[in-house]
């Protein structure tokens, strides 16, 4: 489901991608195509923000000395979360042969981790606020490392299963904290570095899950075969928890978010729907689809249109309602909804059919399999902290042409493989200008859609837009890892003639996308 924002009386929609006008202007200068966002202490009032809420005596140490410090913490909690949910991919037949694992057990060791990550997100936003985002973060830190070290540690797969779960609740916990801080901490062109860094951290921790996957796997560490991908995150988070004691801020967040009650009506609502949905995408491939899994698809609309009108009618009553309905409306948010949805699809989708390709088909081992990824990624960290330099005029267009490039690339890609080789030099800039590609498409949406967002509200955009970018990485794994096994199973004798003719049709697939959300701004707008 895709939300289409309209603007309110008087006002003007907000351009695709913020312009560096809109995002760096000082107090004397303000942006033709937003409010401006003038340069203030962190914590303190601004024009754009309508007033940020009173900082704690124990935030303002933080966010005043050591920004940068700060920010570093975040993205190294936030990389950790997005490593994981591909890190496993590459190791999961090693897994499967060690713990004597059945298909459908690998899927949820695989999917587990996903399926509470992207169903307690909102929650996760919503308890920073009434508690410290700061100290939500940490707890939610130290939960996702001792489940890490559990997971590193499991016996059997219904261990290792459950404490993927765990792993999931722990990065729900503490992620949406991220996008929160940023938003309090930073304001004006620090602001849009630090969005920016965030968009690089996340995409790149993506596609380095499939590195790190395969050069751990292949090492065999002491013996430990599959274990290390787990057990990578204990020292790393143990670290990022002493740390982030001194440099986060540990009090409660001011103003009237500290006192809005938590809508459990409306929370058990939206879990439930975003798990009827998320659990079919994630099993009904492994599954051969069922009845079920479509009955459950249904009843997520079901749920998902009660939970819309429960918030509608909480807010009218003057409640507070889990996701505001201020930010739904805000200009941007929707086309950023929709964008995001198309590129996370685009990205997971490609990632998940080309490792399905490469060692199914062409039986590559999981460090070449995993290091095939390294350029996509290497070129999406680059432009994800670069775009902001390029010129101003150029800025309003990235996102449409990342989509425009990503589509011709992952074409590129496709060709290259078709006659079930190795693809050549050419496969190598198809791999660059994926990773350029889903860059611009990604960071200005992401930037343009935070830049002009209330602190007040920076809790329920960051819920929203975290929900909606796993979901979006569900949604591709699932739609395009389908179409290429479907793919796969209907050309009959297996081999690297068959694996790249369905590689080649997922190919054609994922460019589509990527052109309709070239095209988005252009209907929406219209609209």
């Amino acid at each position: 489901m895709t939300t289409t924002s309209r603007t309110g009386p008087g006002t003007e929609p907000v351009p695709d991608s913020a312009t560096s006008e809109a995002l760096a202007t000082d107090s004397d200068s303000a942006a033709a195509s937003g409010p401006s966002l003038r340069k203030t202490a962190p914590g303190s009032a601004s024009p754009a923000s309508g007033g940020a809420p009173p900082v704690t005596e124990s935030e303002a140490p933080a966010t005043d000395k050591r920004p940068r410090l700060l920010l570093t913490v975040l993205l190294a909690a936030l990389f950790m979360a997005a490593l994981d949910v591909f890190i496993v991919n590459v190791a999961a037949p090693t897994i499967g042969s060690e713990l004597h694992s059945s298909g459908a057990d690998l899927q949820l060791v695989i999917a587990g981790y996903a399926i509470t990550y992207a169903v307690l997100l909102v929650t996760g936003a919503r308890l920073g606020d009434r508690l410290g985002h700061g100290r939500v973060h940490l707890a939610g830190l130290a939960l996702f490392t001792a489940a890490s070290l559990a997971c590193g540690l499991a016996q059997g797969p219904a261990q290792l299963i459950v404490f993927r779960l765990v792993q999931g609740a722990g990065s729900a916990l503490m992620i949406p904290q991220v996008l929160s801080l940023i938003q309090r901490t930073f304001t004006g062109e620090a602001r849009a570095r630090a969005l920016g860094a965030y968009s690089a951290v996340l995409a790149v921790g993506a596609a380095a899950g499939q590195v790190a996957g395969g050069v751990l796997v292949s090492a065999d560490l002491f013996g430990t075969g599959w274990r290390p991908v787990f057990l990578v995150n204990v020292p790393v988070g143990a670290v990022l928890l002493v740390v982030g004691r001194r440099v986060l801020p540990l009090g409660r967040a001011g103003g009237e978010e500290r006192n809005r009650p938590l809508d459990l009506p409306g929370l058990v609502l939206l879990a439930a729907a975003v798990s009827l949905l998320t659990v079919p995408l994630v099993l009904g491939q492994e599954e051969d689809w069922p009845a079920w899994s479509w009955l459950s698809l249904a009843a997520s609309l079901v749920l998902l249109a009660l939970f819309c009108g429960h918030e509608s009618r909480l807010a009218r009553r003057g409640g507070a309602p889990l996701i505001a309905l201020r930010v739904l409306r805000h200009p941007g948010i929707g086309l950023a909804v929709l964008r995001i949805l198309a590129v996370m699809s685009v990205n997971a989708g490609f990632m998940f059919a080309l490792t399905l390709h490469v060692q199914g088909g062409l039986g590559y081992s999981a460090l070449r399999a995993g290091l095939g990824f390294a350029p996509t990624a290497a070129v999406f960290g680059a432009v994800s902290l670069t775009w902001r330099r390029w010129p101003a005029p150029w800025q309003r267009r990235l996102a449409p042409a990342g989509f425009a490039l990503t589509a011709l690339s992952v074409a590129v890609v496709g060709h290259a493989f078709h006659d079930g080789g190795d693809g050549g030099a050419v496969l190598y800039a198809g791999y660059t200008g994926v990773g350029a590609g889903l860059a611009l498409a990604f960071s200005p949406t992401l930037t343009g859609a935070l830049a002009t967002v209330r602190p007040q509200d920076a809790a329920d955009a960051s819920g929203l837009l975290a929900t909606v970018t796993q979901l979006g990485q569900l949604i591709g794994v699932a739609s395009f890892g389908t179409l290429f096994l479907n793919r796969l199973e209907s050309l009959g004798v297996p081999g690297p003639y068959t694996s790249a003719e369905a590689f080649s049709a997922c190919a054609w697939a994922l460019a589509g996308t990527a052109v309709a959300g070239a095209v988005s701004g252009l209907v929406l707008r219209r609209r």
